[in-house]
């Protein structure tokens, strides 16, 4: 099992550019690489795969000679990702007659579509030591390493944000884990908007609105920055780091919130359902739209799925189809509207919150899934 580990990066002005610069060659390769297969398919109707390209980069390091001063698995990573890209493309072609959405054709990359390079080899090209992260043909960078590494490292990603901040992402090959499904500490998580989520044993997490909380800030942030658009470029950019400082620390605190309340989770129960939602789905909704990205329902999801496998309980997410209308009681179904938040069955006569009715039919649902 894989587990990336994030660490700050504090590295000097003269490194700064140099990982600036090493950004900036591996984008005018990327968009080298993908002008060369569009080239190649509409002239010889031939599709260039990744080790094709890959062959190219000596003939590429002669054309330009600055893309030698990247390190040389960095440059063929690149690569890959342009595969990965085209790759996706055709997925989604293919499973376009089943979705409405645009296929999406791999585009160029402009100087803020591209921020991070990567060391697909830990071993090569890159190590940690007691004095920093030493990376090839950069030199060793200051880190702030707040917990040690475990398992094996495996490839290291570099990434800039928005507000110039710098981050390394190490992968590591923790193995695999001993599972201990505990179905008598089993619950059902119901996620929603007037409650971050309900669980199956009436327990409820209040929903935090992060960004509902820091609106206005962002709205004056921006208005800042749209009046500025016509001024010094200096001026410009100080004015976007505002808006992205406001939009960083919103996603910093959902994250957080959300690592935490799914570490408190895995920790108390043996097993967990939760259902699976098709968030980008739900967002089409004009009016929720803006409340459901805030809720971060996807992402909890994710982090109860890989924190539950490392802690080796079991974890089920339930197709959530008729989960509110079924009444947990006796399996009678009725319809109910968006605003109905009270669960009575005309059948059996049990009378319950909505959402807790909902987290006990999730937890039926993924023992069952269990059992079978």
């Amino acid at each position: 099992m894989l587990k990336s580990f994030k660490y700050r990066l504090r590295p000097t002005k003269k490194q700064e550019k140099i990982l600036t610069t090493h950004i900036e060659e591996c984008r005018l390769l990327y968009n080298q690489l993908v002008c060369a297969r569009v080239q190649a398919w509409e002239q010889k109707h031939k599709s260039l795969s990744c080790y094709d390209q890959i062959k190219t980069m000596p003939l590429m390091k002669k054309q330009r000679p600055e893309f030698t001063q990247v390190y040389s698995q960095v440059l063929q990573q690149v690569a890959v990702r342009v595969d990965l890209a085209f790759k996706a493309f055709f997925r989604r072609v293919k499973e376009r007659s089943k979705t409405s959405e645009k296929a999406g054709f791999p585009r160029y990359k402009s100087q803020n579509r591209y921020d991070s390079i990567t060391y697909p080899q830990f071993s090569k090209g890159c190590r940690l030591d007691e004095k920093g992260l030493r990376l090839g043909k950069i030199g060793c960078i200051r880190i702030v390493q707040h917990r040690p590494l475990e398992g094996m490292p495996k490839s290291c990603t570099l990434r800039r944000t928005a507000t110039g901040k710098w981050f390394a992402t190490i992968s590591c090959d923790i193995g695999d884990t001993s599972k201990k499904i505990d179905i008598d500490s089993a619950v059902g998580i119901d996620v929603g908007l007037d409650n971050f989520a309900m669980f199956s044993d009436r327990e409820k997490i209040a929903n935090p609105r992060f960004f509902r909380k820091e609106e206005k800030t962002l709205a004056k942030a921006q208005r800042k920055w749209d009046k500025v658009k016509k001024a010094s470029p200096k001026k410009r950019e100080k004015a976007r780091k505002v808006v992205a400082r406001v939009h960083e620390r919103i996603r910093n605190r959902r994250h957080n919130f959300v690592h935490q309340e799914a570490r408190k989770v895995v920790n108390k129960y043996g097993f967990v359902a939760t259902e699976k939602l098709d968030a980008k789905k739900m967002q089409k909704n004009r009016r929720l739209s803006k409340s459901i990205s805030d809720a971060a329902w996807s992402l909890f999801r994710h982090c109860l799925s890989y924190k539950a496998e490392e802690a080796g309980i079991g974890f089920k997410p339930v197709d959530p189809e008729y989960t509110s209308q079924d009444c947990s009681a006796c399996g009678h179904r009725e319809k109910k509207a968006l605003s109905d938040r009270v669960h009575h069955c005309k059948k059996c006569g049990y009378t319950t919150d909505r959402d807790l009715n909902a987290a006990i039919n999730i937890l039926t649902l993924g023992l069952q899934s269990q059992a079978v």
